[in-house]
């Protein structure tokens, strides 16, 4: 249930799906319809409308005590979608006495939109139907769930919504009305001919209803204006006049249809399901009426929007405190956020200190190149080419070496030429394409604001790099300093913090062109931190 996560906050299935093993256990007509998957999971096939109608009666049995009949030739309702509008109208309600009342347009056999908000809510419905076989079993519904007292069924002509089923009731005022409209303008619409994108998978359940049901002229769209056209003539018999929509792009055209007719209070929602996704249109007349905020667009990116994090306990705070360059002055904080400073500063990362809470100490990163890639590697390369320096020198012959062109001999030249290539090493004037202990590439290798694939230049500069002089090393002016261009990789932000005597490091994300640049760079710090603690 993919999209289970976004239900309603008060939906009992949101963090509880159905338990399926359970529920088969409990009741046999439901457990002839689970199946064990390849995985061994219990499963329902809810292409199989026999299926979908024993899950629907056997939750509505065991979570609400409910009873219902449902015919396989008309609309079987599922539990968690009817379920999130119950309570997207209990939002659009809040604040005002019960008992509220209520009106179902088209309540179908099931007449579950009653049923719930009575048993839950103690509420009173109106339910029209205008299908012969929907009205009896609805009735019958209602009658032996003992519903009586607050639902009431009534038959309707066709092509009637509001006006005809208020004819008799001319001073009561209702709170809602709620309506579950016929998504689809034709037969082809509803096989999903003209309403399905080619590359939209097929849907994973069957399509149950009768044609009252599912089809109607100019489908969903001209039947909600319908409700929109009696609404303006009832105005204030209702306090509130919603409706589902099965399509997403039906909500535009009739919110803007609202504004034209001057509705003053209008707003919308989702509903989210199982992989099934619904939206709901809500407008009043009422100036007191509360109006839910619509779903915030944001909502999917603060989702999965979470800092980076690791944490460095408080016995390798000593490690640290020699390694920092302000050890001195600060406590566990600010000697940790002093070797990521100096690490920082190392791998060409522009950082500054921004305002922070107490106890706290954030720093604004900029990167323009990836410097931390591929690190491990370049330490390991330039490791084994020191190992390798005093044998090259050796086997080298002595005319190469020397300026005067005369060979001294044996091991008196070799030890000479290792000596100058130590120094030059640790210099970082060293004729090598790996510069320094950490094995980063110098930064003078590409032009000033050169947009580089740091993972593609790292290796080829290992194979292919043309050898720097001092000279050219010391030309460029020093990484640190330069001014933050226009082009960058990312832009993050970095707090050090002291919890329970740990001290925590976050990484939160601003802008940049990857989030994997910034999760290579936490992981980077991360080990750069350990082995520090990890020296004697």
């Amino acid at each position: 249930m993919a999209l289970n996560k976004s239900m309603h906050p008060r939906n009992r299935y949101r963090d509880k799906p159905p338990d399926f093993s359970y529920l088969a256990s409990k009741y046999p007509d439901f457990q002839q319809h689970v199946h064990t998957s390849l995985t061994g999971r219990p499963v329902v096939n809810f292409k199989e409308p026999a299926a979908v109608r024993s899950l629907t009666c056997t939750l509505l049995r065991e979570d609400f005590g409910l009873t219902i009949d449902i015919p396989l030739e008309r609309l079987i309702p599922t539990v968690p979608l009817r379920l999130n509008y119950i309570h997207w109208v209990e939002d659009l309600t809040d604040g005002q006495k019960q008992p509220r009342r209520g009106i179902d347009i088209g309540t179908g056999a099931s007449c579950i939109y009653p049923l719930l908000g009575a048993t839950m809510n103690g509420w009173h419905f109106l339910a029209t139907e205008v299908d012969d076989i929907c009205f009896d079993y609805a009735t019958k519904n209602v009658e032996q769930n003992k519903m009586s007292e607050f639902i009431k069924v009534v038959k309707v002509p066709q092509k009637t919504l509001l006006m005809d089923a208020l004819k008799e009731e001319t001073e009561l005022v209702y709170d809602f009305c709620m309506c579950n409209p016929p998504f689809f303008a034709n037969q082809l619409e509803a096989k999903g001919v003209n309403s399905r994108s080619s590359r939209r998978p097929p849907p994973s359940s069957v399509n149950t209803g009768g044609v009252t049901e599912i089809m109607a002229e100019g489908g969903e769209l001209e039947f909600v204006k319908r409700i929109i056209h009696d609404s303006l003539q009832l105005k204030r018999r209702l306090r509130w006049y919603s409706c589902m929509l099965g399509k997403k792009c039906s909500l535009a055209p009739l919110k803007e249809e609202l504004r034209k007719q001057g509705v003053p209070k209008v707003t919308h929602t989702e509903f989210c399901q199982g992989r099934t996704m619904r939206w709901a249109l809500a407008w009043s007349f009422y100036d007191d009426v509360i109006v839910p905020s619509p779903p915030s667009k944001k909502r999917k990116l603060e989702k999965v929007r979470k800092p980076l994090s690791f944490a460095l306990p408080a016995a390798g705070l000593k490690e640290l405190r020699a390694k920092a360059s302000s050890a001195s002055g600060g406590g566990a904080v600010d000697r940790v956020a002093a070797l990521l400073e100096e690490t920082l500063t190392d791998l060409r990362v522009l950082h500054k200190r921004v305002p922070s809470r107490k106890h706290e100490l954030s720093l604004f990163l900029t990167a323009a190149e990836n410097t931390w890639i591929h690190g491990r590697q370049k330490r390991r390369e330039s490791s084994r080419q020191l190992r390798e320096l005093p044998r090259e020198a050796l086997a080298a012959p002595a005319p190469e070496n020397r300026s005067d062109g005369k060979n001294d001999g044996g091991g008196g030249g070799g030890a000479s030429n290792e000596n100058t290539s130590a120094e030059q090493i640790e210099n970082g004037a060293a004729p090598s394409n790996e510069t320094g202990e950490d094995g980063e590439k110098e930064f003078s290798e590409n032009e000033p604001g050169e947009d580089v694939d740091m993972a593609c230049s790292a290796r080829a500069g290992e194979e292919t790099a043309p050898r720097e002089t001092p000279a050219a090393a010391t030309s460029e002016p020093a990484p640190s300093k330069r001014p933050p261009g226009e082009r960058f990789l990312l832009k993050c932000l970095l707090n050090v913090a002291l919890e329970e005597g740990d001290v925590a490091v976050e990484m939160h994300w601003v802008e940049g062109q990857s989030k994997d640049l910034m999760n290579q760079l936490c992981t980077y710090l991360k080990n750069t931190l350990l082995r520090c603690v990890a020296k004697p």
